[in-house]
C-alpha cells in the first residue's frame, strides 16, 4: 500500500462529463468507459450525492449497490471527497471513471490544496484518521497530482469480471 505523489505537468482528469444515466437514448457497451465528472463551490456538496453518483455509475456497469464492489467504492468516494472538504478551501471535484473493460473504477478527487494527503499512524484514542487506511486497503496505493491549482487524488480500486 503506497500514496504516490507527482509533480507539477502532466495531463489532466477528462472533463468530458456523462451522466450516470447516460445520454438519451444510448446504451453503454463494455468497450467503451463510463465517465461521471462534478465539480462544486466550498462547502457545497453533500457526501450522499458523491455516494450516489458512484452507485449509480456502477450499476449501469453491472454492479448492484447490494454487492460489496459498490459498497467499497461509496466508501473511497465518502473519504477522498470528506479529505478535501475537510482540509481545502475554495472549489473542489470529483471524476469518476470506469474502465472500458469494466476492470476498474478510478475516483480522482481535486482541491485547492497543495499539502498531500498524509497516511497517519492508527490511534485508538483519537476520532477519525482512518480514512485514507480504508482506502489503501480498498485500493491498494493513492496517487496525488500536484498543479497550480491545487492536487488530485487519484484511487483506483478494482472490479470483478
Amino acid at each position: 500500500m503506497s500514496v504516490t505523489h507527482e509533480g507539477e505537468g502532466g495531463p489532466g482528469p477528462h472533463t468530458t462529463a456523462v451522466p450516470p444515466d447516460g445520454p438519451a437514448g444510448s446504451a453503454a457497451g463494455p468497450a467503451e468507459a463510463l465517465l461521471f465528472s462534478a465539480t462544486w463551490a466550498e462547502g457545497a456538496l453533500r457526501i450522499a450525492d458523491a455516494r450516489g453518483a458512484v452507485r449509480t455509475l456502477l450499476a449501469r456497469a453491472g454492479h448492484s449497490p447490494a454487492q460489496r464492489p459498490s459498497q467499497d467504492a461509496q466508501l473511497v468516494v465518502s473519504e477522498l471527497i470528506t479529505n478535501a472538504l475537510r482540509h481545502a478551501r475554495g472549489p473542489c471535484g470529483m471524476l469518476l471513471e470506469i474502465s472500458p473493460g469494466r476492470r476498474e473504477l478510478r475516483v480522482t478527487v481535486s482541491d485547492t490544496s497543495h499539502r498531500p494527503p498524509v497516511v497517519r499512524p492508527v490511534d485508538a484514542e483519537r476520532m477519525g484518521g482512518r480514512g485514507l487506511h480504508l482506502v489503501l486497503r480498498i485500493c491498494g496505493r493513492l496517487r496525488v497530482t500536484r498543479d497550480d491549482r491545487g492536487k488530485r487524488v487519484t484511487a483506483t480500486m478494482p472490479l470483478p469480471g
